[in-house]
């Protein structure tokens, strides 16, 4: 049996300590969404939703893929027409005033879009172009970016060489050549590996305290969420069904500690009397004799928990105790795991010709 008191992130990878910039609770809002509905046809993809977003504010929208994280964002962003409700974006309504709003916005999809073919600069210099940015400060403002996400070196390079970390480096510098105000990240770090997405991270945390932006991020990373967002948004199939800053969420999870344990073959009604232990809150099974038990006190638990298994000869293959996660959070408020939610947005399938109209 091996006992690991630590807690598991970034799939093995040990991520060093990230600060996130301090932001003003009592700014006035960049982002206001107002009972915001999205329908093809009579599939709801969006169902009045309400938020703000602080100026300065990094506000996270998490959930499952087709949870309509990148329908929220794509309406915000005037992408997509909203069917009912208000997105209004630094003081502009997204449906009366759409190019005023895109002025004030930097977008990055989940998709890598910078043209393989072109270098590093003529990726940046033509996105530039496109928002009408002056020549002296079209050059001031990518080399200020190139030295923001570590790319000056390879300004001249084919951005068909770069590594994936590396493309999502130029995404990121490249929706934030023309200095919006608010800034758009749709799933920044899909696909990236542990070290690129610590790095994304880190770099995130620094262009916000250079260009003292707002950042609404989409994400299905809880440690993600929970090391850059102030405050989190959780969404699940359309509806908001949580706010609030993650110590918070992870404080109305009932239950302060985590025991993640397999066994050896556990019988049937393994499940029931791990939930009759002292202070035990909720047993999530995992498959594989794996359990994931909350507990008002870890310490007891677990103590409970391997002297019920030796009186019972039941081998304790692994052992964890951590704190809370908002992977926790996420079965409080929607009663299954997020990972499960993943399996199942890949067999989704929108309804057939929705059609354009709102």
């Amino acid at each position: 049996m091996t006992v690991d008191a630590n807690s598991k992130s970034n799939g093995g990878a040990t991520a060093p300590e990230f600060e996130k910039p301090a932001y003003d609770p009592t700014a006035p809002s960049a982002i206001e969404v107002s009972h915001i509905v999205k329908k093809y046809g009579d599939f709801t993809a969006v169902d009045d939703v309400s938020f703000a977003v602080k100026d300065g504010e990094i506000f996270g929208l998490l959930g499952p893929n087709g949870a309509g994280k990148s329908t929220l964002i794509r309406m915000m962003t005037t992408l997509i027409p909203i069917t009912s409700g208000t997105a209004m974006i630094a003081g502009h309504n997204v449906a009366n005033e759409p190019n005023a709003a895109r002025r004030m916005i930097g977008v990055i999809p989940q998709a890598l879009t910078s043209d393989l073919d072109l270098t590093v600069e003529e990726n940046l210099h033509i996105y530039a172009k496109l928002y009408d940015v002056p020549l002296k400060q079209r050059q001031r403002s990518i080399d200020e970016l190139l030295e923001l996400v570590d790319l000056t070196k390879w300004r001249d390079a084919q951005t068909k060489t770069l590594s994936g970390g590396m493309r999502r480096r130029l995404e990121i510098a490249r929706g934030l050549v023309h200095h919006p105000k608010i800034f758009f990240l749709d799933e920044p770090t899909t696909g990236l590996d542990p070290v690129s997405r610590v790095a994304v991270w880190e770099m995130l945390g620094n262009i916000k305290s250079h260009r003292q932006l707002t950042i609404l991020i989409t994400t299905h990373y809880m440690d993600e969420a929970d090391r850059l967002c102030d405050r989190i948004a959780i969404v699940d199939h359309g509806k908001l069904v949580a706010l609030d800053t993650p110590a918070a969420l992870k404080a109305s999870v009932p239950g302060s500690n985590v025991i993640e344990v397999q066994f050896e073959n556990p019988p049937e009604d393994w499940e029931g009397k791990l939930h009759a232990l002292d202070d035990v809150t909720s047993v999530q099974p995992e498959g594989g004799g794996m359990f994931r038990v909350l507990t008002s006190n870890g310490s007891r638990t677990t103590t409970g928990l391997v002297e019920m298994a030796v009186q019972s000869g039941i081998p304790v293959k692994s052992l964890s105790v951590q704190n809370t996660t908002l992977d926790d959070v996420f079965v409080h408020y929607t009663g299954r795991q997020l990972r499960d939610e993943l399996q199942k947005a890949y067999a989704f399938t929108m309804p057939q010709r929705p059609g354009l109209q709102p």
